[in-house]
Formats: structure tokens, C-alpha cells, sequence
């Protein structure tokens, strides 16, 4: 037996080695990760412990601080100090209770969050004038019913602690009377000359009161300068659409009219203008049994492996300077003019687009293709003469007038903002929202213009690394707390209502603006209806009013689809030489975007689709890459060890632009070659306790010239580590059959393939007493493998709904993690190229479950319905009914992890769902709070639950629709449906667990010319 030192030396296991151990499979076996793979001795050591080394003590004094300051500031479930102000107004009790207030009877208000100027429809939950959870509306055509990871989050958002509670001049506290009055006297001394040397710079407007009221200001003051910037716009998009159009344009996509999808390194099920409900759109095309056996086909050509590349059923892995070539290249097959050809396509990437522009060619007028946000506007205008020469165009393709109040190339705006600062012609700027110090492009140096500004005035949600350079910081309203409205993808006006009293006297943006026009005292209510009163119908305003409000959705404000001829003189602009060295490429967070929601410990903590990393972000590498920096690095990285490179990430330092920075790196499958992704929002000071001090800081290379990336990128390895948070092999099953998916073909053959690639065991042989669950209600769950793409909204959503809290990084390292339900990644295949598939997995609610005998005190037991319930007070945390699931499911809780002194922090928990202190298991209880509230008004209405009664918090928010849950007693019920087609198939049934929650196997569409059997 090998001693502990042994087992600690790294095993030197090259790629080279993993890549015949692949080919030896045949591409056919699912790994987690490269040590996986690689069967490394650590990865053996890791499954052999309970939990990872030192997991069962404090690492270090340090470390035990860190946790205690990320208690502190984890917002609304995980905290241990801390406070706020508690409102002025008086608190009385009620002397008549109002008929609608009853506790436990939630209610439900329509309102829409807010998000790179568009709006998301939901329905924000209502406990005794608090709001704790968000849930899809279903008539908001951006939502319809489901939710994504942020708006989420936000109502942890909402109660945070570290929220910016007071005005400040140059960071002493001061009245919003005192700011009220120096503010309208420097702005009354401009206005004689028309508002000049006052600049406004904002983010993407699509309010349409908030573009009102400006317009508004600049009648009034015409030398008055409004800016936009955004770090994740749409600039690309914005200068495309001039080229080709001749003026701007917003595109839609009709996702559920195409039958062949062509990405350009978009990922639009994550990000974008309405990820939520492309998904839905996408997967409807995507749902198969034995009657519907047809399919849609997705290809997509892109750097870094995203939730989108692995829901494709073709990717191809390219670097950014290539994607441009692709898309010249497909823009060549189908016929389209007005261009000019690329460079020539490697022998892989012709083969691959060839077999595409076939597929396209053959489905005209039912494809479409789409570009990246990212991606520079040549790529976006061949997308567009690609969609124009395909027929697609008025099909799965819309064009409509922009749904931005402002419409511009923001990074341009930006730029003569930083030129009129420094040249001295701003003498008044006001910043509402936003965090321009931060992530402005590093080239435009615009903290060194800004100083330059004789008055500073910055409205925000923090006190962030821009209010430190103002000299008056204002706090500003969560969406939650005000009134306003918000245009959707498609034009939609939602109307924002709020759900709760500003709990820190912030000031909305329309507030704000009312110092330069003559609307000073207006309130956000009255800016919103009184332009709706203008612009509403002419008679019966308050029905109109009452219906918006109710509904959500402003009725009849969809921008109407236009033609949209091409130029007769359009020319794209000519392809771009690549540069020399590595290319870099920036993108959006998966988690916390472009670094607004840093502070929120959900989203830092929420496994990031691909990578699987938490609380981090990393320089992302192709194992080819890793490979040539092993090979000219010094000795101690020549053997090229996974272990090196995935066991704690190897710092480097990266030179880009004259600009360098320190970052860790990441090796990731399926990332394309000679490139690099570091992903924004991370490397923050001023976020709060929770996101200061995370990750490293990717605007500090971004430049204005190349905001999606470019070449040059200089990688040198350190010599230093850094402990990178990730999950990937928490909770590993060990090798066991737990993933079923195929071709569509092989589903056609053989439809029940997802049986006979497992073993079902004979009911009859077991130990357990049976039970008749035929007289009651019997709850069960499945999910579909095949409309799953790990966005991660349904964790999260569990967690707002379960109130589970947040652990922190060095407790997630020790293999603490407490999410209730995970989301498993998987690849397959070619270590450079591999598929990606997603499995959400939790508590199973076995009929016959492992956990519930070895509990010495009867803490976990079986309900007559067939749940596996937990008794919190009988526990007394032995674990042993841990030790005993082959799933890996539940948690336990070894500190206090909830905070239950902080009044203003309880506001977040959802009231019917026990707040569990320490030294207890947890699991999935398929939200059993929901399912007794729906017991209860089935009985007070004499009638059984009917279906559609009873939604888990996961599958209401799930975009795609994946889960079902219900009654499978009922055999009309969707779930019971579900489990009756073919493709249904339970985790792990050889060991005759019968779990209450089964699978749809996967299924993919390959293209006959590019297949590979799975």
C-alpha cells in the first residue's frame, strides 16, 4: 500500500496519454474531468475520502476570517453579522387586518426586471409585503413563465447589506436635502446657457418614460450631452446594421420556425437580448418519442465551449480570428454578394462548413444564423447577407426599429465623453448606475479624464469603485423598490412596479434627471403614469392602467416587424490579418455577468456551466495550449502532469496591449486552440464582502479598439498556484451508468435504447416491505436530458425557494457546497473536441431508499405519497444516511451557515420552509412546502390536486421546460405521460432503488455527413 506521501506526489500523466485512452473508447465513455480520465492517483484519493483533505478542519487562521467575513456579508440566508437601517415610519399594528394580508397566503405582483436595456417579465412572490421569490409570467413574451440565474438572484439582491444606505460628499455622510440643493444650483447656473458642460452618462436605455423625460431635458437644455455605455453591448450589432440596412435595426429570431440553427460563436441561451425565451423556442424543435421523431440541427463554430456549443449537435472549435473566415465561408456557399472571400478554411473547418451550407441551402426560408454579441460587425453583417441569401428574412428572421430609447455605438459615445473630459468641456457629469471606473475599456483611461471634472455626481445601487471618485454618491432604488417601465426583445412594454419601500431611501434614475428639467419633486410613480397617460388610450385610462399592472405586459407596444432591403452599395468590411501570439477573447460572466451581481454570494457560488469553477474566474486554455506552454516553460511544468494543471490552477502572467495582469488559468476540453478566454466581471475592490478581492480583472487588458478580444496575447507561466474552487468532481459517481444519450437515428432503430443501455433489476427481489400508493397521491419527477443545458436557473432557483445558504470559497474547497440539486457536466469523446451533456441531479425520492434504515433515529423516513421526508429536529448529524446514497444528494450543514439574528436579513427567507441551523442533513424535498399549500386549497375546494397544481421551484423556472413534475397516479398528468414514453429511464437502476425521479435520455441530431454514433 502506497504511504500518504505517495499518494500526494503528482502522477505524471501527460494529454497525449488521455488522448489514446480516449481513442482506445471509441469516443463512447462520459468523464467529468482530465483526472478523471486520467485515473489519476489524486482523483482516486479523492473519491476514496468522505470529503477532500482538511475538510474537517480550518486550513488556516485566515481562512477562518475570510468565512467570517463572507457570513457577514452573504446577504439575506448566510450571514452572522451585520445590519440596517430600519424604516422611519411608524409600525403599528392592524385593527383590522386587510382582507387580502392572510400569512402563509402569498401574494403576487407583475413586474419586470431590468437587464442590459430589456426587460424580463416576472412575478415577484409577496409574504406580508416582502417580496422572496421570482417566477416567470407567463404572458410577458420575453419570460413566458420561466426566469434565468439573475433575476434569480436579485431578489438576494434586493436585501443586501452592503447596498449603498446614505448620500455621501467626498465620503462623509450628508442629507439628501444638502446634495438636493448643491446639485440644483450648479446645474441652475449652466442652464442660462443651454445646459452646457453637462454631460449625463448612462447605461442602455429602454425605458420608454426614462426616453421621454430625456427628451424632454434636451429641449430644455440643448448643449446638455447624454451619453450610453454598457460594458456587454451591442455595439457590433448597432454599426452591422448600418452597414447592411442603411440604418439601425433591431434583429429577432424566430427559433421555433427554423429547422437548422448556424451560431457564429453566439451563445444565446445564456446571454443576449432574450436567452429565456430562445431556449423555449429552440427546444420546442427538440422534443421526440414515438410519434414526433423529427428534429432541428444546431451547429455552432466558436472560441470557448458554451452552454449553447455543448447543446449543438455539431461544434466546431474555432479561434476568433477564424470564426470571421467561417462566416465568409458560408456567406460564399449559400450566394450571397457584397464581400469580400476570406482566407482559406483548414481542412477540417471546410469540411465541416461545407456539410452546413448544404444543410442550409436545403432548408431555405426554415434556417437561420446568427453572430455574437462579441463578434465584430463584419461577422454580424454576413449574418445578415447570409439570412438575406437563404430566404430566412420575415421567416425565422425579423428585423424592427431599435427598442433602445437611444439608440447608439456606445463605445463611441464613450470615447467623446473621455475626449470632452479631458479636454476640459465637462464641467457637470452625472453617472446613473453603471461602474465606468471599473469596466470602461483600460485604453481610454477614463478614472485619469473623470478627474479633470469640476462636479461628480454617480447614482448607484454600491458605493463602488466609481462613487470613490465622485464627489457626491447617491444610492440608488433596487427594480424591486420603484416604478418604471421596460421595453422587452421585441418592443413589449412591461410596467415596474414595486414591491416593497425603498429600504435604503434610494433615488431612481428619473429622480435624478428631474434636476435638469423642470420636474424637480416628481415622483417615479407619477413620471411613469403620467406618460402613460399621455401615450395610453384616450378614454378609460384606469382600466387601461389596472389591466398593465395586472398582466404585466402594456398590450399592443410589440415594435411591429419592418422591411428591411439591403444597400444597394452594402460592402463588408475586408477580413482582418491575424496577429501574432495567442489570441485573447472577453466575455460576459455565466454567473455574474459584467460584474454587477459580484456581491451576490448565489451567483458566486453557482458552478459556471463548462468549468464547473465557483467564486473565480480564469484564463481558460485548450490542452494544445497548455501543451506549448509546458514546453517552453522551466523544468518543473516539462512533465505536462494533469495534476499541475487542474488540481489548483497555475498562475501566469498575461501581457496584452502594452497592459499585464496576474491570472490563473484553466485547462478546458473542447477550447479552441492558440486562443484564450478570460471572462469580465471578477477582479473587483469595491463590489462588497462577498465579490471583493474574487478572481482577476479582465477590463484592466480590454481595450476600445477590440472589446470582444484580439491577438497579441503573451502568456507567461509564474511559478505560483492559485486554489481555484471547483465542482466538477464533487459528488462523482464513481464510473457507475448514470448518462444515456444518442443519435437520432439510433432512437428511430431502437427507441427504448436508454433500457438496454442499463440494467433494470426485477422488482421483486428486495428487502423492503412494499407499499400501495395507488390510493393517494404518488409524486414523481423526470427530466429531459435532451432540453437540458446547464443554465443553472433551476440551483438557483432552489435555493431561493429552499433557503439554502451560501458556504463560501474555502468551505466549497472543503467539499461543502449545500446546493440541494446540482447540475452535472459531462464530456465525451475527443479530448481537444468532446460533446458536453448536462444532468440535473437531486434527491430521488426512492421507493426503496438506502438512506432510510441506516438512520439510527429515524430522521429520514418515507411518506405515505412516497416522498423521502427529513425530520430537521430529529437529526443528529451522523451521516450515515449520506454515506449510504448512491447519489450523492445530501448535504450537511457543519456550521451555522443561516443567519437568524439579523431581522433585516430574514427578509429574503421564504416564511414556509424551515431556516435549518447546524449539525443537520439536507436534501431536496420536491419543495414539499408547495405541495401541502396546493393540499390545502384542493381540500378547502373539495376536489384532488389536478395537475398543473403543484410546480417545484426548478421546473417552474426552467427555461426549456425540462422537468415535470406531479401525481403519476394520475395517468393524464404530464409527469405520468413522461414516464411512459420510451426514452424514460431511472439513474442507477441496477441497484433497484426505484427512484421517484427518471430521466429522458438524450437526443441529438447529427448531420449524416459529420456523424459520429454516441
Amino acid at each position: 500500500m502506497k504511504t500518504e506521501s505517495e499518494l500526494r506526489k503528482p502522477r505524471q500523466i501527460g494529454f497525449d496519454s488521455l488522448r489514446e485512452k480516449v481513442a482506445a473508447t471509441q469516443g463512447r465513455d462520459f468523464w467529468r474531468s482530465l483526472g478523471q480520465l486520467a485515473e489519476t492517483e489524486e482523483f482516486q484519493q479523492y473519491l476514496r475520502r468522505e470529503f477532500p483533505e482538511n475538510a474537517s478542519q480550518w486550513q488556516d487562521p485566515t481562512g477562518r476570517r475570510r468565512f467570517l467575513q463572507l457570513m457577514g456579508a452573504s446577504m439575506a440566508l448566510a450571514g452572522l453579522s451585520g445590519c440596517t437601517r430600519q424604516p422611519e415610519e411608524k409600525i403599528i399594528p392592524y385593527v383590522n387586518q386587510p382582507e387580502e394580508l392572510v400569512p402563509g397566503n402569498p401574494l403576487y405582483f407583475a413586474t419586470a426586471m431590468p437587464l442590459g436595456g430589456r426587460g424580463l417579465g416576472v412575478l415577484a412572490e409577496s409574504h406580508m409585503g416582502r417580496p422572496t421569490k421570482l417566477e416567470g409570467n407567463e404572458l410577458h413574451p420575453a419570460s413566458l413563465g420561466s426566469t434565468d440565474t439573475f433575476a434569480q438572484a436579485s431578489v438576494l439582491q434586493l436585501y443586501d447589506p452592503d447596498r449603498s444606505q446614505v448620500v455621501r460628499n467626498a465620503g462623509q455622510i450628508r442629507s439628501w436635502e444638502a446634495f438636493s440643493a448643491a446639485f440644483r444650483q450648479a446645474v441652475g447656473q449652466r442652464s442660462q446657457s443651454g445646459g452646457k458642460g453637462i454631460c449625463v452618462l448612462c447605461e442602455t436605455v429602454g425605458s420608454p418614460s426614462l426616453g421621454a423625460q430625456i427628451e424632454r431635458i434636451r429641449g430644455l437644455l440643448p448643449q446638455c450631452t447624454f451619453h450610453q455605455y454598457d460594458p456587454v453591448n451591442r455595439d457590433s450589432a448597432f454599426e452591422a446594421s448600418q452597414m447592411v440596412f442603411g440604418r439601425p435595426l433591431d434583429v429577432r429570431y424566430r427559433f421555433e420556425q427554423a429547422d437548422v440553427v448556424f451560431s457564429l460563436d453566439a451563445d444565446f441561451l445564456s446571454l443576449g437580448s432574450a436567452p429565456v425565451r430562445y431556449a423555449r423556442d429552440l427546444c420546442s424543435k427538440r422534443l421526440v418519442d414515438e410519434h414526433h421523431q423529427e428534429m432541428n440541427r444546431i451547429y455552432v463554430a466558436e472560441s470557448c465551449y458554451t452552454s449553447t456549443g455543448g447543446f449543438a449537435d455539431h461544434r466546431l472549435a474555432a479561434a476568433p480570428s477564424r470564426i470571421d473566415a467561417i462566416a465568409r465561408a458560408v456567406a460564399q456557399g449559400v450566394g450571397a454578394q457584397g464581400f469580400e472571400a476570406g482566407p482559406q478554411l483548414r481542412p477540417d473547418e471546410a469540411a465541416w462548413v461545407a456539410a452546413a451550407v448544404r444543410d442550409l441551402q436545403a432548408n431555405k426560408g426554415r434556417s437561420l444564423v446568427i453572430a455574437g454579441d462579441h463578434q465584430p460587425a463584419a461577422v454580424h453583417a454576413l449574418a445578415h447577407l447570409i439570412n438575406a441569401a437563404l430566404e430566412n428574412v420575415g421567416r425565422t428572421v425579423e428585423y424592427a426599429e431599435p427598442a433602445d430609447a437611444m439608440p447608439m455605438n456606445q463605445s463611441q459615445s464613450l470615447k467623446e465623453l473621455v475626449q470632452a473630459m479631458n479636454a476640459g468641456e465637462v464641467e457637470v457629469l452625472l453617472i446613473l448606475e453603471g461602474n465606468p471606473v471599473y469596466n470602461a475599456p483600460a485604453d481610454l483611461e477614463f478614472a485619469k479624464a473623470m478627474d479633470k471634472v469640476p462636479l461628480r455626481v454617480h447614482l448607484s445601487l454600491y458605493e463602488d469603485e466609481t462613487s470613490r471618485l465622485c464627489h457626491w454618491h447617491v444610492p440608488a432604488v433596487h427594480y424591486l423598490e420603484t416604478w418604471s417601465d421596460i421595453r422587452a426583445y421585441d418592443g413589449t412594454v412591461a410596467i415596474q412596479q414595486p414591491l416593497i419601500e425603498p429600504l435604503y431611501s434610494g433615488r431612481s434614475p428619473a429622480e435624478m434627471l428631474a434636476f435638469l428639467s423642470d420636474d424637480v419633486g416628481i415622483t417615479p410613480y407619477e413620471a411613469v403614469r403620467e406618460y402613460w397617460e399621455d401615450n395610453g388610450p384616450p378614454v378609460g385610462f384606469e382600466d387601461f392602467w389596472r389591466r398593465c399592472l395586472h398582466d404585466g405586459v402594456v398590450a399592443g407596444t410589440a415594435l411591429p416587424a419592418v422591411a428591411a432591403a439591403l444597400s444597394a452599395d452594402v460592402q463588408v468590411a475586408a477580413p482582418t490579418a491575424g496577429g501574432q501570439g495567442i489570441e485573447i477573447v472577453f466575455q460576459p460572466d455565466s454567473t455574474i455577468y459584467d460584474g454587477r451581481f459580484a456581491n451576490i454570494g448565489w451567483l458566486q457560488e453557482a458552478p459556471k456551466h463548462l468549468t464547473k469553477l465557483t467564486w473565480d474566474n480564469a484564463l481558460l486554455i485548450s490542452p494544445k495550449t497548455a501543451e506549448g506552454l509546458a514546453g517552453t516553460a522551466r523544468a518543473g511544468y516539462k512533465q505536462n502532469s494533469i495534476f499541475q494543471w487542474e488540481a489548483s490552477g497555475r498562475m501566469a502572467e498575461l501581457s496584452y496591449q502594452g497592459r499585464t495582469i496576474q491570472a490563473a488559468l484553466w485547462v478546458l476540453p473542447g477550447h479552441a486552440e492558440g486562443c484564450a478566454t478570460l471572462h469580465l466581471g471578477y477582479g473587483r475592490d469595491r463590489a462588497g464582502r462577498v465579490g471583493d478581492g474574487a478572481g482577476f480583472n479582465a477590463y484592466a487588458l480590454r481595450t476600445s479598439q477590440a472589446p470582444g478580444g484580439g491577438s497579441g496575447l503573451e502568456i507567461r507561466l509564474s511559478g505560483g498556484s492559485y486554489k481555484l474552487a471547483c465542482v466538477q468532481d464533487h459528488h462523482s459517481l464513481e464510473g457507475r451508468s448514470h448518462y444515456r444519450a444518442a443519435s437520432l437515428d439510433k432512437f428511430k432503430q431502437d427507441p427504448e435504447f436508454a433500457h438496454h443501455m442499463g440494467h433494470d433489476p426485477d422488482p421483486e427481489l428486495t428487502l423492503y416491505p412494499e407499499h400501495d400508493y395507488s390510493k393517494g397521491y404518488a409524486w414523481g419527477m423526470t427530466i429531459n436530458l435532451g432540453a437540458c443545458f446547464g443554465c443553472n436557473a433551476c440551483v438557483i432557483a432552489c435555493q431561493a425557494e429552499n433557503n439554502i445558504p451560501v458556504v463560501g470559497k474555502d468551505q466549497v474547497l472543503a467539499g461543502r457546497e449545500m446546493h440541494w440539486l446540482r447540475v452535472d457536466r459531462y464530456f465525451q469523446g475527443d479530448l481537444d473536441a468532446p460533446k458536453a451533456h448536462h444532468q440535473p441531479v437531486n434527491c430521488m425520492q426512492c421507493e426503496n431508499a438506502p438512506c432510510e434504515p441506516v438512520c439510527p433515529v429515524a430522521a429520514t423516513v418515507h411518506s405515505d405519497e412516497g416522498l423521502n421526508d427529513m425530520v430537521y429536529n430529529r437529526c443528529v448529524g451522523t451521516r450515515y444516511c449520506a454515506n449510504n446514497c448512491p447519489y450523492k444528494v445530501r448535504r450537511f450543514n457543519f456550521f451555522l451557515y443561516a443567519d437568524l439574528e439579523t431581522p433585516s436579513k430574514r427578509l429574503a427567507a421564504n416564511p414556509d420552509v424551515t431556516v435549518r441551523t447546524r449539525g443537520v442533513m439536507e436534501k431536496c424535498s420536491y419543495c414539499v412546502q408547495r405541495i401541502s399549500f396546493a393540499r390545502i386549497q384542493a381540500k378547502r375546494e373539495d376536489r384532488r390536486i389536478r395537475d398543473g397544481d403543484i410546480r417545484a421551484a426548478c421546473q417552474q423556472v426552467c427555461p426549456t421546460q425540462a422537468i415535470a413534475f406531479g401525481d403519476i397516479n394520475d395517468p393524464e398528468s404530464r409527469v405520468a405521460k413522461r414516464k411512459k414514453e420510451p426514452l424514460n429511464y431511472a439513474m442507477l437502476a441496477e441497484l433497484n432503488t426505484r427512484p421517484r425521479t427518471t430521466y429522458l435520455a438524450k437526443v441529438f441530431n447529427p448531420n449524416p455527413e459529420l456523424a459520429e454514433e454516441a
